[in-house]
């Protein structure tokens, strides 16, 4: 099992309460743990506007950060789950990411999808396309990232992406470009793209859906006949860990009682209720070690995990450091 962490940047309101001047440190402070651990990689949100409601409390920038970690961590890869098509032209895009893979020496990964947050869409002007044609957007983006990160040029006459020679040099460090990860579950759309393009998936992280997820995507990779087996498999875990039971159960309300301010009682209640059904990873390291076990049977061999906590108590982070990672790396 490989193992990703994810920096808090606001998005989740898991940044209240610090100021602003401050919220820098903390994300920083956390990369170097993670620098410094055993973990294979930090991770970012590629949104503009909070949830489960949208307020003003921060929310950095993903590709803002992905350059500011480039610059201030050695080891761990970058990556973002996952950056919004439609919200950079793809050659720009490309770009961007080229710039930020050399300057970290190569360790960028390009988490893409096709973005569903309407609210933050239609607040900065990107309208909100019906899902065909943002997954159709997606399609022709990723297109459009390959071509530019083997050959140094991109040109694509698409229904929704025209580029002609657009140049994007120098190339990423990393052979073959950047790996991209194709994040979302879709069966008829998604799936398919990431059975054509990608090197990484990011999908459901129950078992009965991952698993069945996982049967669509080799479905797809046979009838394209790309390899099945090359593609790593990853998902995403919200995650509070505790020695006992009754601290994990701590630590929920702890999580619950601070959003609160900020999003209401109702919807903080909402915030920590997949915690609480067994939906996100809320347990002991025994619980996950298992959970993680199951998973692993089913194919998942990546696990990116977002600690509530982490902008405020690393305990948990380092509980699951010491007793999970060694577990199953």
């Amino acid at each position: 099992m490989r193992f990703g962490l994810f920096i808090p940047q606001g998005w989740r309101h898991d940044l209240v309460g610090i100021d602003p001047a401050e919220q820098w440190a903390a994300m920083s402070g956390l990369a170097a743990h993670a620098d410094a651990g055993p973990w294979e990689s930090i991770w970012v949100y590629d949104h503009f506007h909070t949830v489960p409601v949208a307020t003003e409390e921060a929310t950095h920038e993903a590709w803002a950060l992905m350059s500011a970690f480039a610059a201030t961590t050695k080891r761990v890869r970058l990556g973002q789950m996952c950056t919004c098509m439609s919200y950079r032209n793809p050659a720009h895009l490309a770009k961007i990411a080229a710039t930020v893979d050399i300057i970290s020496g190569g360790r960028v990964e390009m988490g893409i999808g096709a973005g569903w947050y309407e609210h933050e869409w239609l607040a900065y002007g990107y309208g909100f396309p019906r899902a065909g044609e943002r997954l159709a957007r997606l399609d022709e983006g990723v297109q459009i990232m390959k071509q530019a990160w083997t050959t140094g040029t991109a040109t694509l006459n698409g229904e929704h992406y025209q580029v002609d020679g657009a140049i994007v040099r120098p190339l990423p460090l990393q052979e073959g470009g950047i790996p991209i990860w194709v994040a979302g579950g879709g069966e008829k759309v998604t799936l398919r793209i990431a059975a054509q393009y990608a090197n990484y998936t990011n999908f459901a992280g129950t078992a009965e859906e991952f698993s069945h997820k996982s049967d669509v995507l080799r479905g797809h990779c046979e009838t394209l006949g790309t390899d099945f087996e090359a593609i790593t498999r990853s998902a995403n875990y919200y995650t509070i860990i505790g020695s006992t039971e009754a601290e994990v159960a701590e630590r929920i309300n702890a999580v619950e009682a601070r959003v609160a301010p900020y999003i209401g009682d109702a919807k903080a209640a909402e915030y920590v209720a997949a915690y609480r059904n067994g939906v996100e990873i809320a347990a002991t390291p025994e619980q996950v070690i298992e959970r993680l076990t199951d998973m692993r049977s089913r194919g998942l061999t990546y696990s990116v995990h977002n600690f509530p906590e982490a902008a405020y108590d690393r305990s948990g982070i380092e509980l699951f450091e010491r007793e999970v990672v060694p577990a199953l790396q």
